[in-house]
């Protein structure tokens, strides 16, 4: 007699749920300029979350429950912080092994992973979450929204079809020097635009060294404050930047891009 097969439980999914380039900022952006509705229902209805800061998903939360009622209280929501280790380090290199924060995936319930601004796992913490999903079986859905690196990319003007996304570059100014000699000579032997960020504390010392370090010709992109009011995108050679006044949202989030 055939023995039938036991149905096996359904999984959950994992969503990747952007946030708002917001954060930090004095000023807030209105969600429904910044999001889809289907991005909102899907962050109203989750209630498992995996976070790079509980604090400001919290916060994100209250500002999707304004538009669009939470499915459950803040209160009742799971949400499990990714540990402080990968916060300062990365994970995007495989040393941290995120299969125990989607449990409650395997069990059937969807989970959301968040950082605190943009796409998580895109220039965020939130990789080795999605590495985890796929080595679970999870099926991982990503959603639309902001993320500063498009962005920044479509509006400078530099190559759209070569890039390449370093990450940080070294605090250290002789490290930083050398590191920026390197991008420099890579975009331009082979034409890929060379993108980094920094954070907005020492995004001064950085311009600084790009101005100091890199050749006449070199173009610069310094995208600042994108998505919000204060906004500025701006692309010129090093010999034009040299003439004009450093850029004055440099004290907002920014992406850098050099290029030919």
């Amino acid at each position: 007699m055939d023995v039938p097969a036991t149905a096996q439980a359904p999984t959950g999914s994992l969503w990747l749920v952007p946030a708002p380039l917001d954060f930090g900022c004095d000023v807030e952006v209105p969600l429904h300029d910044l999001m889809p509705p289907g991005t909102l229902e899907v962050a109203a209805r989750l209630n498992h979350w995996v976070c790079e800061n509980a604090k400001s998903t919290r916060a994100y939360l209250k500002r999707v429950n304004a538009l669009m009622p939470l499915s459950r209280p803040i209160q009742e929501h799971t949400i499990t912080e990714l540990p402080r280790a990968v916060h300062k380090k990365g994970d995007h290199q495989g040393e941290f092994d995120a299969r125990g924060l989607l449990q409650a995936a395997v069990h059937g319930h969807d989970v959301g992973l968040i950082s605190e601004a943009g796409m998580p796992a895109l220039a965020d913490p939130g990789v080795s979450v999605v590495r985890a999903a796929h080595q679970l079986g999870l099926t991982v859905r990503p959603l639309v929204g902001p993320s500063s690196l498009p962005l920044a990319m479509a509006s400078s003007g530099l190559n759209g079809q070569q890039f390449s996304f370093v990450g940080y570059l070294p605090a250290q100014a002789q490290e930083r020097t050398q590191r920026l000699r390197e991008l420099e000579a890579l975009a331009q032997r082979t034409g890929t635009a060379q993108w980094f960020i920094e954070t907005p504390y020492r995004n001064a010392a950085l311009w600084d060294s790009l101005l100091q370090v890199l050749a006449p010709a070199t173009r610069v992109a310094c995208c600042s404050g994108l998505t919000l009011p204060a906004q500025q995108v701006q692309c010129h050679d090093v010999q034009t930047w040299r003439r004009r006044a450093a850029p004055t949202a440099l004290q907002l989030p920014t992406v850098f891009g050099l290029g030919v």
